[in-house]
């Protein structure tokens, strides 16, 4: 999603979110099933008689698989190419316009130089919602401004704060101390395991618009087997950090900002840093349009 908005805002094009009702319903089933009557609508004297379902229904664990399979097979016969490496993204080329298509489940962005015939032939395919302009999608919220797209997660924060009682915590300016470094501190108490693995999991997801978080939560990631004291205290103090940087978020600036089409990547590694194994640690940002998307 991330290098798609990228892609989107360097050629100034809209974002549309659109929303596909009963997504479930729509799949044809492959394998023979049957479902008894359902309560309240037996067919008197046939009620030991049972239905072939023809489609999927919710509930049933083919009917993600023939849902996906489903509207697969509908983007191919418009034209849509399936991206070989994210499956979940569709690209159409034709007489020098493109667009392209994220999807999620029955959540559909799209965006490019024609969108307006493709949302069309989607409308007349399946039932859907036309949400308009893309101003949240996956947790993500997207606020326009003169510059550009700026992409946030204030209220993913506000519940995970509230989850985890540290709404009225006090802030700290980084997210790990300087040069501290975390071992499996085995002599200390042992903590809440459940609550640390749901904070960590939480904050992981954070990431995905929070880059310079990673690395505080990949060093807290690798004790959830045996979560400490120390730990969790690092934990929260990522919590206390993001508390008062919850307006932060991701610039796309709109425009080209580099001449050509690269994708730039930095890297670097300490050398055997990591107390417990001694391996080396290792981190790497990639940027687009000026961007960072990784």
């Amino acid at each position: 999603m991330t290098l798609v908005t990228v892609i989107a805002c360097k050629y100034e094009w809209s974002l549309y979110h659109l929303d596909v009702k009963s997504a479930f319903l729509k799949g044809p089933l492959e394998e023979v099933m049957f479902v008894s009557q359902p309560p309240g609508f037996e067919i008197v004297g046939k009620e030991n008689m049972v239905y072939k379902l023809h489609k999927a229904l919710y509930g049933l664990k083919q009917a993600p698989k023939a849902w996906n399979k489903k509207i697969d097979q509908v983007l191919i016969q418009i034209s849509f190419k399936k991206c070989p490496v994210e499956f979940g993204v569709y690209v159409h080329k034709r007489d020098g316009g493109t667009v392209i298509i994220c999807l999620y489940v029955d959540d559909l962005l799209i965006t490019g130089s024609s969108t307006l015939e493709v949302k069309e032939k989607q409308k007349l395919e399946f039932e859907m919602t036309d949400l308009g302009e893309l101003s949240f999608f996956l947790g993500m919220e997207l606020v326009k401004l003169k510059v550009g797209i700026v992409m946030y997660q204030q209220k993913y924060i506000g519940e995970l704060l509230d989850k985890f009682e540290m709404d009225s915590c006090n802030t700290v300016s980084n997210p790990s101390k300087t040069n501290s470094k975390l071992d499996e501190c085995i002599k200390e108490e042992k903590v809440d395991s459940t609550m640390f693995r749901q904070i960590v999991g939480s904050l992981r997801y954070l990431c995905n618009n929070r880059p310079y978080i990673c690395y505080s939560v990949s060093v807290i990631s690798k004790f959830m087997h045996d979560p400490r004291k120390s730990h969790m205290v690092a934990a929260k103090r990522i919590l206390r950090y993001i508390k008062g940087t919850i307006d932060f978020g991701l610039l796309f600036p709109y425009g080209v900002q580099s001449e050509v089409n690269e994708l730039i990547g930095y890297s670097d590694s300490d050398r055997c840093g990591d107390l417990t194994d001694r391996r080396s640690t290792s981190g790497y940002v990639f940027k687009f349009n000026d961007a960072s998307i990784s």
